[in-house]
């Protein structure tokens, strides 16, 4: 359904149940009048709060009065226009509180049972953000994402068990949801719990009525001071319940009086029993019974001989979730909208002729998906319809105008409840002279207990002329396993394991090198990714690696600066302890040394992890979520060696949109903190100056021995890290921590030169340019190349392209001295051209065969030519 006809929607709901009638079933007394003359309670408040409650007595040692919502849709029938309404119209208000901006970044957390249908109407009215509810039903295979106490509810404990574990992890406002707000506690202990995990800075509290003393007003307001967080409370009416003197031992002397009469026969104009044979019960054991609530379509099949003509297909739509327990986001609604029409017309088709009053009973959390059917049956047809569900509440029924549940049915629970068997219980429904009842449950539970002889159907079929039995699937989400702890060295990598923790998977028993002329031909032609194959490992010569040595010796105080600037320019725009996360693998040896760098300056032991970025393919989304699960994402600061032309950053920030938009978790920041950005594409960086970083001069030999990474399909599933291999094999010619050993020596000689600089920078303008994206594209016009991704600007780009790729040839800038010995080296070793450009950016550029193919080489695979 388009959001304008959603939109629509929205409004006629809050038109017509907030505006609209409260019916009052007793005849104009209030339902809080009996509990209110016998125990002197007393509602004071707004003038709505008679109008939205009633009272009633429950068996509870913590509290004896029970507020009975007559606008919630659980123990009071009620019409799901009403219900739904008031919902929409809270959700309305929380939206105009944040702004769209921050409604869109937020996530609605509502409470199990009794306020799951509530959340989910106050998230339709907020329109841009997911929905999640807590439960009190364990799903195999689902790990808790936290939990909480709700200490004066029947069943206290709450489990949330979102499937996407980071629904949680977002910073954007969480919009806490229910019935109502008696002391408080329910809250912050929700909150505690949560913030401790996921720290946010705003949080809004959503209920129908807010019933709360002067001091837990003000406890809350301490509280929010406590986490410094700002609270918000939004509530349909405000008030208090002034209980008196000895009320808790009066009202369980009145439960006691009245239990005996409160028996389900009390109720009046109970109908004649309806055949049980006409609800054909799940076998035990029957492979299609879904007794577990795993994921599959409600039960159509009779079981024995007779026809099963009181179930409704409804026909529910594939994999949409029955309700928000694993999380219920605006695509979903979409999808619902779409479908609840039809849905709408086969229940209407089942009901009997002559059908004019009609309940919809929901089944304990399943309130949502119930109620928005009896709206949509309301809206089409003339029928008076009612909503409410079924409760594992126990509540004194007294058959009185003035008390607010006149009737109750009690059967035993049918959902293999996590505690054990025990009652349920469906209230007002019995002798309110429906004329069929259709019951809503979800496949978890429509079990031989459901259909029993003292089942819920039984008790309806008792009372109503129809009952009918709809089931809806339960969703049980496709969990990934989870996902496996950083690799670290010595198992992988040659470095320290508290150096580096790779978000990688272990690819080094898989073959995977290819000759580099066969690569360049597969990649060139579409044939293959590069990131689906690594390049033979170039083994150095001797005069190479001397090479190599010379410059470090040379270079070592001026990379030591630059590590010490970007540094402290993170350290003081990012917090004093952020996450460093290298992208693998240039980037793991300047994170390594940003880290040592905060060890020597500050004292302070820097989280540091490497994950796998791809262009044209992304950053891992599975090391993304490991981060998001671990750490606040606003901390993660992104670390690479140097920038090219810019084409990383542009894909990092792409990157990350998608996956906010995917996984609606943010807080990641797409900029990246470099070495040496020549190309002027960051604001964070060491320096812009295109100097020799001997990191790039090799490949794992001087990155922890490990390759570049590896994405490809059989080797990587939908819920892995991406891959690398770990050379142990050239351990002998291994320089990775002896590279680091020399830098940080050299920390002291440069430190207040590194401060100096890095207060500079930090006050001046340091926006990108993107003046090396400017430069690619005039070289791509002036050689006739038609793809920028053939272009390689920069000292350690050029390096890559002799190392990897089937370079055409090379352009220095004119004048570059000691920096480019090793790049005529391997130009020289591999027949390619070195031609000196004015006006270049950088010091060199490296330019691959734009049209290559094996035919374009001589026989000994080096001379390049077009």
């Amino acid at each position: 359904m388009a959001s304008e006809e959603f939109e629509r929607l929205v409004e006629k709901a809050v038109n017509e149940g907030v505006r609209g009638e409260v019916r009052d079933e007793a005849g104009g007394v209030w339902s809080g009048s009996w509990v209110a003359e016998r125990l002197g309670v007393e509602l004071v408040g707004d003038d709505r709060l008679t109008d939205m409650l009633g009272l009633a007595l429950r068996r509870n040692p913590k509290r004896a009065h029970l507020l009975v919502s007559n606008v919630l849709g659980k123990h009071v029938p009620q019409s799901p226009s009403v219900v739904h309404g008031h919902g929409v119209e809270l959700g309305r208000r929380v939206r105009a509180l944040l702004g769209d901006e921050e409604a869109a970044r937020a996530v609605v957390l509502g409470y199990a049972e009794t306020a799951t249908g509530l959340g989910h109407s106050v998230a339709d009215g907020l329109g841009l953000a997911p929905y999640l509810h807590s439960t009190r039903r364990p799903v195999a295979g689902v790990t808790a994402a936290g939990g909480f106490e709700e200490a004066h509810s029947h069943a206290t404990s709450h489990l949330l068990l979102p499937e996407d574990p980071a629904l949680l992890s977002g910073d954007g406002p969480l919009v806490l949801v229910d019935d109502e707000f008696s002391t408080g506690n329910t809250v912050l202990n929700t909150i505690r719990d949560l913030h401790e995990r996921y720290p946010r800075r705003r949080y809004v509290v959503v209920a129908l009525v807010d019933m709360r003393s002067a001091a837990d007003a003000s406890r809350l307001a301490d509280f929010a001071g406590e986490i410094e967080a700002r609270v918000d409370l939004v509530t349909a009416a405000r008030g208090t319940v002034r209980l008196p003197e000895g009320v808790l031992e009066k009202g369980q002397e009145l439960v006691a009086r009245y239990e005996p009469e409160s028996a389900e026969g009390s109720s009046a104009g109970a109908a004649p029993s309806w055949s049980l044979a006409r609800f054909p019960a799940p076998l035990e054991g029957d492979a299609d019974t879904p007794l577990s609530g795993a994921r599959g379509t409600a039960r159509t099949t009779p079981t024995g001989p007779h026809p099963d003509d009181n179930r409704i297909d409804l026909r529910w739509p594939a994999d949409l979730p029955d309700g928000a327990r694993h999380g219920f986001t605006p695509a979903h609604r979409e999808r619902l909208e779409a479908a609840l029409p039809g849905m709408a017309a086969r229940i209407a088709e089942a009901l009997p002729e002559g059908a004019r009053r009609v309940h919809i009973l929901g089944f304990e959390e399943l309130m949502y998906a119930p109620l928005r059917l009896a709206r949509e049956l309301e809206r089409v047809t003339d029928l008076e319809v009612r909503y409410s569900t079924t409760t594992r509440s126990p509540v004194l029924a007294v058959d009185d105008p003035g008390y607010a549940i006149r009737t109750r049915l009690a059967f035993p629970a049918h959902d293999d409840p996590a505690d054990g068997p025990g009652e349920r219980y469906a209230y007002n429904v019995a002798g309110a002279g429906f004329d069929a009842v259709v019951a809503v449950v979800d496949s978890a539970g429509d079990t031989p207990a459901l259909h029993a002889p003292d089942g819920l159907l039984a008790r309806l079929a008792a009372h109503t002329p129809r009952v009918l039995l709809a089931v809806i699937p339960s969703y049980v989400p496709e969990r990934p396993s989870m996902l496996p702890e950083p690799l670290r060295g010595p198992d992988f990598s040659s470095y320290a394991p508290e150096e580096v923790g790779w978000l990688l998977q272990d690819l080094s028993d898989v073959t995977l090198e290819a000759p580099t002329e066969e690569r360049e031909e597969a990649i060139q032609s579409g044939g293959a990714h590069y990131a689906e194959s690594l390049p033979v490992e170039y083994q150095p010569s001797e005069r190479y690696q001397e090479l190599f040595h010379a410059a470090l010796d040379d270079s070592a105080a001026r990379i030591a600066q630059a590590a010490g600037v970007v540094t402290e320019t993170v350290l003081a725009e990012c917090g004093p302890r952020p996450v460093l996360v290298s992208l693998a693998r240039a980037g793991t040896p300047v994170g390594i040394l940003m880290r040592r760098w905060a060890q020597y300056r500050h004292g302070i032991d820097l989280p540091h992890y490497a994950v796998s970025i791809v262009r044209g393919r992304g950053i891992d989304a599975n090391a993304l979520r490991w981060l998001a699960a671990h750490h606040d994402p606003r901390d993660v600061v992104f670390v690479d060696g140097w920038t090219g032309k810019g084409a990383i950053t542009r894909e990092l920030a792409q990157a990350l949109e998608e996956f906010e938009k995917s996984d609606g978790i943010t807080g990641f920041s797409s900029e990246i903190a470099v070495l040496a950005d020549p190309g002027s594409c960051v604001r964070t960086y060491g320096t812009r100056e295109d100097f020799l970083i001997p990191s790039a001069c090799l490949n794992s030999t001087v990155s922890g021995l490990i390759s570049r990474t590896v994405l490809r399909a059989d080797l990587v599933g939908p819920h892995d890290f991406h891959g690398a291999k770990f050379y142990r094999e050239l351990a002998g010619t291994d320089v990775s921590v002896a590279f680091l050993d020399a830098v940080s020596a050299r920390f002291p000689e440069v430190e207040d030169a590194a401060c100096a600089q890095a207060k500079e920078l930090l006050a001046a303008d340091r926006s990108p340019t993107w003046e090396g994206w400017a430069a690619v594209e005039r070289i791509c016009e002036e050689y006739g190349i038609h793809d920028v991704n053939l272009v390689k600007p920069g000292v350690g780009e050029t390096t890559r392209v002799l190392l990897r790729r089937v370079p055409w040839k090379i352009l220095a800038r004119a004048g570059a001295g000691s920096d480019l010995d090793h790049v005529r080296l391997l130009a020289e070793q591999r027949g390619v051209p070195v031609e000196e450009a004015d006006e270049l950016p950088y010091t060199c550029v490296g330019l691959i065969h734009p049209k290559y193919t094996r035919g374009a080489t001589g026989a000994d695979g080096k001379a390049v030519s077009v």
